[in-house]
């Protein structure tokens, strides 16, 4: 059998998360007949079906499945190493951070500061994207470290826990729920976060690569908060960071505390990224360490 080519991978993803030939056409920008020809000779090729055809749908098989799981991995790794080597043959190589603007337990400057100061650091760049999208971007090599929040997709990366901190829901402070001092996510039954998805189902999981809710800018997302458009489920740190009169943030008994953590691609041997997670990991037990002192004298 010969080797599978990325081309063929790709045509085949594109039709499997479509399921329509003519979607996945339109998605690829090109006819649907070499596409049904390519899908075709590739199940010649590895003597399997990968989809049952009727005139009313497309539907992926057992074979199917397995190849679309697999397939993902490998474009993945192919985008990835691609962005790497580009990288790593940068007349002047920097270490991308990959972040969500705020999302950083207040210890992105602490971070900085330790780790512009190792010898194996390179200039930071922060690469900041939509809540969630952080373990995506370093899988597709476009960051090489990232600051994100569990649980998250965690194929392909290592990570480390930093800090843990109170999850508060945000709401209108004209909203009735905003007189009791505190909440559970029942009491969250009919109002609707910022993705659309139900409050009362707790926080959202790690959206799907390229989905990216309405308002992803928190600002954005404050603005309709303060109209009782949505709620929005916050990390104390950010709580503190916005507050705004037209807001009233209250602890949920039912959710889970919010977890920072560092994360990075696995297998990757990089001084720079060790450097950042030397850092990430200091400036963390120093915060908590203050946050020791300050409740012991307060």
């Amino acid at each position: 059998m010969n080797d599978l080519e990325v081309r063929q991978l790709r045509y085949f993803v594109a039709v499997a998360e479509e399921l329509h030939f003519g979607r996945a056409a339109a998605r690829l920008r090109m006819a649907q007949p070499p596409l049904s020809r390519t899908i075709r000779d590739l199940e010649r090729q590895l003597g399997v079906t990968l989809f049952e055809r009727t005139t009313r749908q497309v539907k992926l098989t057992a074979a199917g499945d397995i190849l679309l799981r697999d397939a993902r991995t490998a474009l993945e790794a192919v985008t990835a190493a691609a962005h790497r080597v580009r990288q790593a043959g940068s007349t002047s190589p920097r270490l991308r951070i990959a972040l969500k603007a705020d999302v950083d337990g207040g210890l992105l400057p602490q971070i900085l500061d330790t780790y512009v100061a190792d010898d194996a650091a390179l200039p930071p760049q922060l690469v900041l994207g939509g809540f969630g999208q952080q373990p995506q971007t370093l899988r597709d090599g476009l960051a090489d470290v990232a600051l994100v929040l569990q649980p998250f997709e965690g194929r392909g990366l290592d990570s480390e826990p930093l800090l843990t901190e109170p999850v508060l829901i945000a709401l209108a402070a004209t909203d009735p729920l905003a007189a009791r001092p505190r909440l559970c996510l029942a009491d969250l039954e009919g109002r609707t976060l910022p993705g659309g998805a139900p409050a009362s189902h707790g926080r959202p999981a790690e959206p799907r690569s390229g989905a990216v809710p309405p308002a992803s800018n928190l600002s954005e997302i404050f603005s309709l908060v303060e109209t009782g458009s949505v709620v929005f489920f916050a990390p104390a740190s950010v709580a503190q960071r916005y507050t705004r009169p037209d807001i009233a943030y209250r602890p949920v008994s039912d959710v889970p505390d919010s977890t920072l953590a560092v994360a990075w691609p696995q297998d990757v041997r990089s001084p720079a990224v060790a450097a950042f997670v030397r850092a990430a990991c200091t400036a963390a037990q120093r915060a908590q360490e203050e946050r020791l002192l300050h409740s012991a004298t307060t």
